[in-house]
């Protein structure tokens, strides 16, 4: 790379964080690093600060804060905690932010780095689902650059550099279709956490391991897609490929389409956010298409994986819809894996929370985090209310 590039990691405990770090570590002359935080690991923010070399660490939990200033006591980086200290990290001057907390926790540190005009590596899906509209409105004020991480948002952002957004007629999203793209409706709703969490080709975190297995991950990328790219809903397809070679498809109103492909390692994303505009070494092995062979597609069955119809129909719906999905899916997966919850009952949980919240009136369009943090927080509250109807329904 021409330049040295300061870097900033929210969320460097995370599976993103080890790969962003991986891609560091072997690209050293290439970054450096500025902060790095964590919402409860101290021990290995703590590790991870020093083996970076960090400037300062926040860690989210302030009951967490005497292990980490202990941790990194001789060592000169600079030490907060609480979710102010969060914010102060994404504030430092780094040009480059990698933007992955999990949940709508990552929502104002990510503004923060926003509103200074920074380049955003952004692997938090709350941002866009939770207050799209609000998130790139804040964007385009700033100057600010986002490069999505996500592989198939990040595969449509390749592939757009091939013609003009204008001439573009449709995206694809490709989905694995999960562990249970050919299981039968009444095994599914009887599936167990272990198998929900048995990914045929991605290692993830549990949370987004069973947003796959539910299809809610696709249908929250469908929402994200929406707002990264200024499409409306019918001009972005969803296509099962189990093979998750290609990770998504533009087509162009001349009929051509473009693909963008690679092996199912994440550090391919995140290498090219990392470098853009230029390209960095990602250490991953090439694809073999000789081996490969054939690849498939197959469209979703809206029957089974339901979690994708309902985001259809929020992002259709607006006013604050796709922020009361999220809350409430976050409950349910909560749930789910505390085996508080059956499989079946996640899309459940979250539709009857969405149309109860739209049904009292608590439903609006996110003009301000503060906004988008209320509704977000009463539709968890109602969701949590709704849980023990649910659960005894779905058993």
């Amino acid at each position: 790379m021409a330049k040295q590039r300061t870097i900033t990691l929210l969320g460097a405990t995370g599976s993103i964080g080890a790969s962003t770090i991986d891609l560091i570590e072997r690209n050293r002359g290439n970054f450096r690093v500025e902060a790095v935080t964590a919402s409860r690991n101290a021990t290995a923010l703590a590790k991870i600060a020093r083996s970076l070399g960090a400037q300062f660490a926040a860690i989210a939990d302030p009951a967490c804060y005497a292990e980490l200033k202990d941790a990194l006591a001789g060592s000169g980086i600079e030490s907060a905690a609480g979710n102010e200290a969060v914010v102060e990290a994404a504030q430092r001057p780094a040009d480059w932010v990698m933007a992955a907390i999990t949940g709508s926790a990552g929502l104002k540190p990510t503004l923060a780095a926003v509103a200074r005009g920074a380049f955003i590596g952004l692997a938090n899906k709350e941002c866009l689902v939770c207050a799209g509209s609000l998130f790139m409105g804040k964007v385009q004020e700033s100057g600010a650059t986002v490069l999505p991480v996500d592989s198939e948002h990040n595969a449509i952002f390749q592939a757009l550099a091939a013609g003009r957004r204008e001439d573009v007629k449709k995206i694809v999203l490709t989905a694995s279709g999960g562990p249970f793209r050919t299981w039968p409706l009444a095994l599914m709703q009887k599936a167990t956490v272990e198998q929900a969490l048995q990914h045929p080709n991605w290692s993830m975190g549990r949370k987004i391991t069973i947003d796959s297995a539910t299809m809610m991950n696709k249908g929250l990328e469908l929402i994200e897609a929406h707002h990264l790219f200024g499409l409306a809903g019918g001009q972005i397809e969803v296509l099962v490929h189990p093979q998750s070679t290609v990770h998504g498809v533009v087509e162009f109103r001349d009929g051509s389409m473009i693909a963008q492909m690679g092996p199912t390692d994440m550090r391919v994303p995140i290498a090219h956010c990392l470098a853009w505009p230029e390209r960095i070494e990602a250490a991953v092995p090439s694809l073999d298409l000789a081996r490969l062979a054939n690849l498939s597609f197959e469209a979703p069955d809206l029957v089974r994986f339901p979690a994708l119809r309902l985001a259809r129909a929020v992002l259709e719906a607006g006013n604050g819809a796709a922020t009361a999905l999220n809350a409430a899916n976050e409950v349910a997966v909560d749930a789910f894996l505390a085996k508080r919850l059956g499989f079946a009952g996640i899309a459940a949980l979250v539709e009857e929370t969405v149309t109860e919240a739209g049904r009292r009136g608590h439903l609006r369009e996110p003009a301000s985090v503060e906004d988008a943090l209320s509704v977000d927080h009463v539709s968890r509250s109602l969701a949590a209310d709704l849980l023990p109807r649910i659960a005894a329904k779905a058993s």
